[in-house]
């Protein structure tokens, strides 16, 4: 039996179908800025904290976003370095990325918000001496990779240990020469990509122990796969090639066992890229709308080809173009990268109003039940 909730969003989905009413269906862009100049967001939390990146003069910089009047916070670097970047906030804050340090080294950082002084080099793996923190969960676990500028061959995923780097953690790879790690959620799952035996690079469930009991999630016919992020129910997105060996944002079979589900395209268009998956199992990333660009975009969970170009979501009359969507938070809060009235590359914030939120999880109420009746 549906309950009230359900039925009432369903109600609201079928309005807001029959009226046509897309202007209402997200609140004004907010164009969250930057620091002087361009900007982009990468993650969102639940306390709907942003981190990203923004230039300051010539130099890239770790930002903390502001929701309301651009009051950005720059996050600084590491000793006398000159830059970096933030990947991930989890919802107690922590904010984690890469930061140059004075030796020009850029290494995985976790960012004190309250006084740069204080970041921290979460160091690297052996003899490497570069390394880049992607993401940290609410546990404090951070991952990300560690390489050699001068060996490809030594990169390597990596579990990093903020309280002593000696204890980072090797997280191997498929068999092949390189692997990094994108995302870790509540329970310690990690993924990201790795090369196989034969050199291809596949998206890759880690074994966290570091044991090597690595799992291979496959692609979609093609022989190129990364997975991009992992929510605390153990559904993955990223993208994967087709047999033409066109990019298709998939939602991977957790399993390895191979029922990936390509999650298609806007119009008759051929690549797409999932970036991110919340708890509410909604995706949004980026897919071609025409050649050589492409527009922000919230997908069919179910693989049906129902996607949503957020561009048409928003008023067009702002003069905004939503070119990616980078996070979605459980509240559905979506941030990532547009061009804005003034034809500046910016990081942006999308609020949606509540019919557009009922819409959104009635998409991911799909994929979960679907995943617990297989």
């Amino acid at each position: 039996m549906k309950t009230q909730k359900t039925m009432l969003c369903a109600a609201l989905v079928l309005l807001f179908v029959l009226t046509g009413s897309v202007s209402a269906a997200y609140r004004p862009v907010i164009d969250l800025g930057g620091l002087n100049g361009w900007s982009i967001a990468y993650s969102i939390n639940n306390s709907n904290q942003i981190v990203g990146s923004a230039y300051s003069g010539s130099s890239q910089r770790a930002c903390l976003f502001s929701t309301g009047g651009g009051a950005n916070k720059d996050l600084g670097a590491l000793g006398g370095g000159t830059g970096g970047g933030a990947s991930s906030i989890n919802n107690n804050g922590q904010i984690v990325g890469a930061a140059w340090n004075s030796s020009g080294q850029q290494r995985a950082c976790l960012f004190d918000v309250t006084n740069p002084q204080n970041n921290k080099d979460l160091g690297t793996l052996g003899d490497s001496n570069y390394s880049t923190a992607y993401s940290i969960n609410d546990s404090s676990q951070i991952v990300g990779f560690t390489s050699s500028t001068s060996s490809f061959s030594k990169t390597r995923a990596c579990l990093f240990d903020q309280t002593n780097p000696l204890n980072n953690r090797d997280l191997g790879t498929l068999g092949g020469n390189y692997s990094d790690a994108q995302s870790i959620n509540n329970s310690g799952q990690i993924v990201g990509g790795a090369h196989n035996s034969s050199g291809d690079y596949h998206a890759c469930l880690f074994d966290p122990t570091g044991g090597g009991n690595n799992i291979d999630l496959g692609t979609l016919g093609g022989d190129f796969s990364e997975a991009l992020s992992i929510n605390d129910n153990g559904q993955i997105v990223g993208a994967a090639y087709n047999s033409p060996s066109y990019y298709r944002a998939c939602l991977f079979d957790a399993t390895g066992g191979g029922a990936n589900i390509d999650l298609g395209i806007l119009g008759s268009y051929n690549s797409s890229f999932a970036y991110s998956i919340n708890n509410n199992g909604q995706i949004v990333g980026w897919a071609e709308n025409s050649q050589y660009s492409g527009h922000a975009c919230l997908f069919d969970t179910t693989g049906q080809g129902n996607n949503i170009d957020l561009n048409t979501l928003i008023d067009p009359a702002i003069g905004w173009t939503l070119t990616n969507a980078f996070d979605i938070s459980d509240n559905g809060w979506i941030v990532g990268l547009g061009k804005n009235p003034n034809g500046q590359s910016h990081a942006f914030l999308l609020i949606p109003e509540p019919a557009t939120i009922c819409l959104l999880c009635l998409g991911g109420l799909a994929v979960l039940h679907r995943r617990k009746t297989v």
